[in-house]
């Protein structure tokens, strides 16, 4: 009964969106995601201030805030491969369940012995689920779409996490102000495990023509061009998203004396990242719709890499709530933009049977961007200051757009290949 009542609940939803492909595969995946982002959020504005609230230091901080990317670095090719070898929506399934349980992790960590160590198998264990969520995801939007819809479709599947991870950052920084940390870490599993809920009742399986005899392994990653270009993208854009300016945001607004409506750093930091992410969100849409309209994804990714790069500029020298708020929205506009066009054009450039392993290839990428990006920036603060660090991340979404002209120039034989065009098309 559950599962016919939220099947018929995302056809609903695939049509007031008018989403493209078969609208209530991705309607479902969007609401499970949207769940497991919320879940994610409300946490992320207490990790980074663990140096206060339980005195660990701040390579200890960097190094949990960073412990599932690492742990995400060597599940995400098995992950890719899995989605090829058997289909999307068991490995999808088990990755929401695994993703709930790491969530009551924190709660353990706040009222067990050995915080520190409860917390890392947390972060571990939500690298390993997430692994499979994503390589999943994607895949199943590629399945389920085309080349005209297939922007649309990724930026979609994306915003379902991003849409609900504002939300979330925001209910966590003020809920673990309100009424104590435990508490947010309680919510924060309690939606975890809606969303696992929600996958198993709606998620069919999509990826059919899997490849039998594909194996499992760390190693069995797409090494292509486009795989590779796309996912060097992917590193420098995390990398400065997430592993600096997240990791950051709440020890520069303490060292600056900024705050919101009131709250305390880490209250107005969860503000700042939903207002980030939210334009994030929004622009995921909007950048993979262009994309397709526009018939070529590169545009519209050199726009807006070069709007993550402003970003950091005028975040380099905010003094101001409403500098730092413009600063935030340059940069989610910028990284959200990007995330759409870019899985589509991974999408067009990959034969659909390889797509979970090149998935993996790029979230790997991404994964040592988002997973060194705290472990260097936290403790560097220290010794060059804020400035210095978010110039530096000003200059790498300018050299990605570099590597992603080169790149898809090398495999097209054209800087701006048409959508939908066959991989290899233009090789010499």
């Amino acid at each position: 009964m559950l599962r016919r009542f939220l099947h018929r609940v995302a056809s609903r939803v695939s049509d007031r969106l008018g989403i493209s492909g078969d609208g209530v595969v991705i309607a479902a995946v969007i609401a499970s995601t949207f769940f497991i982002g919320f879940g994610g959020g409300i946490i992320y504005p207490i990790l980074p201030n663990l140096g206060k609230v339980l005195g660990f230091s701040s390579f200890l901080v960097g190094a949990i805030l960073s412990a599932n990317r690492f742990s995400r670095l060597f599940a995400n090719a098995p992950a890719g491969a899995l989605v090829d070898r058997i289909g999307t929506r068991t490995p999808f399934v088990v990755g929401m369940i695994i993703q709930g349980v790491a969530t009551s992790g924190y709660v353990v960590a706040m009222l067990a012995p050995f915080p520190e160590g409860w917390f890392m198998l947390a972060r571990i264990l939500w690298g390993i689920g997430s692994a499979l969520v994503f390589a999943t995801a994607y895949t199943i939007a590629s399945d389920v779409s085309d080349a005209n819809s297939r922007g649309a479709n990724m930026g979609l599947i994306r915003g379902g996490v991003l849409f609900g991870f504002p939300t979330g950052v925001v209910v966590g920084g003020i809920v673990s102000e309100l009424a104590g940390t435990v508490t947010a870490f309680v919510v924060a599993t309690a939606f975890a495990f809606l969303a696992s809920a929600i996958a198993y009742a709606t998620v069919p399986e999509t990826h059919v023509e899997s490849s039998k005899g594909a194996t499992a392994k760390p190693w069995d990653v797409d090494t292509s061009l486009p795989a590779l270009t796309v996912g060097v993208v992917n590193f420098a854009v995390l990398f400065v998203y997430i592993g600096a300016l997240f990791a950051t945001l709440v020890l520069f607004l303490d060292e600056n004396g900024l705050d919101v409506l009131g709250f305390d750093a880490q209250g107005s930091s969860g503000i700042f990242m939903g207002l980030t992410v939210v334009a994030a969100g929004l622009s995921m849409y909007v950048g993979g719709y262009v994309s397709d309209r526009r018939g070529s994804r590169v545009p519209t990714l050199l726009v807006f890499l070069a709007t993550t790069s402003i970003g950091f500029v005028l975040l380099a020298t905010a003094n101001s709530v409403a500098t730092l708020a413009v600063a935030c929205l340059c940069v989610g506009v910028g990284q959200g933009g990007t995330s759409g066009p870019l899985m589509a054009l991974l999408a067009d450039l990959v034969p659909d049977d390889k797509m979970g392993r090149a998935v993996g290839t790029n979230n790997v990428f991404g994964d040592v961007g988002g997973g060194f990006g705290p472990i260097v920036t936290l403790p560097l603060i220290d010794v060059v200051g804020f400035s210095t660090i978010y110039v530096a991340c000003a200059v790498l979404p300018a050299a990605a757009a570099l590597v992603l002209l080169g790149g898809v120039y090398r495999e097209t034989g054209e800087f701006v290949p048409r959508v939908g065009r066959p991989p290899g098309d233009g090789d010499q």
